[in-house]
């Protein structure tokens, strides 16, 4: 019996190019693993040829929208927008964060009441601190969730063989 073909979404308008580099590093290992970068016209970019690109619309949330239309059970997304995963984490997908945080049903809630808090706040004229500076410990961090996620449905196999 053949495994359904996993597909790895990216909502590639707001990811970090390191992130999308190390995506990239597994492509060549992933042979039954479809990536799948989701970008707007706005973000279009000619980085990363050899990987498949979907470009939607630049409208509000096209990209989040696309990715929550074609995703299904046992795939895994990597987004930084609490809104899509928590739409995608209902479905079965696994939701994963740039920064390597998984989301998951226990933490999405409290996520986006914190996201709540903060838009209130800058409605109300108050500052806030927007996202941390992205770092090298946080591409580690990233690279080290996606082989525990990769390895978790390909078997301890790909990490030992293709890694």
């Amino acid at each position: 019996m053949t495994k359904k073909k996993l597909t790895l979404f990216v909502d590639a308008d707001a990811c970090p190019v390191p992130v999308k580099e190390e995506i990239m590093s597994f492509n060549q290992a992933l042979s039954n693993v479809e990536i799948i970068f989701v970008a707007s016209y706005a973000h279009m970019s000619t980085t990363f040829r050899e990987a498949k690109w979907v470009m939607v619309d630049s409208e509000k949330e096209e990209a989040d929208l696309y990715i929550h239309r074609h995703s299904s059970k046992g795939d895994i997304a990597v987004t930084q927008d609490y809104g899509l995963a928590s739409l995608l984490l209902p479905k079965g997908v696994f939701v994963l964060s740039p920064r390597g945080k998984s989301y998951t049903e226990e933490n999405i809630s409290t996520l986006l009441h914190t996201r709540y808090l903060a838009s209130k706040s800058r409605r109300a004229g108050k500052h806030t601190k927007g996202p941390r500076k992205f770092t090298g410990d946080d591409r580690v961090q990233f690279r080290k969730k996606l082989i525990e996620v990769l390895s978790n449905y390909e078997g301890d196999y790909f990490y030992l063989s293709k890694l």
